[in-house]
């Protein structure tokens, strides 16, 4: 990820990478919106926050798949490596967002 790369935030670039793809899996998968949006910011001190916008009002929901389900687990992934993250619904569809710490915020996962 060039923006961590260039904040002088390598250290994140790999977790913020599995965030991203999952959320953009997601999208792809579950909304049929035939373009995404995928940003990186700064929201505030300490923060970088990875959102992927699509045109589907369908919320995530966090799955707890069985060991034989071969899908299903990229949301709690998420809620592991993010401090926390959420869905913020808009006119034309929503932006699941995902913030990673910069200054040893915890990882836990709340939202």
């Amino acid at each position: 990820m060039a923006a961590l790369h260039a904040w002088g935030l390598d250290t994140l670039a790999e977790d913020a990478a599995l965030i991203t793809a999952e959320l953009v899996a997601n999208a792809v998968r579950h909304s049929e919106s035939r373009m995404l949006r995928v940003s990186v910011a700064r929201p505030g001190e300490g923060l970088v926050r990875v959102a992927v916008a699509d045109k589907s009002r369908q919320l995530p929901v966090v799955r707890d798949p069985t060991p034989e389900e071969s899908s299903g687990r990229g949301l709690l992934l998420v809620s592991v490596l993010a401090s926390r993250w959420n869905t913020d619904l808009r006119r034309w569809g929503k932006v699941v967002w995902a913030e990673l710490g910069t200054d040893g915020i915890a990882r836990d996962g709340s939202t």
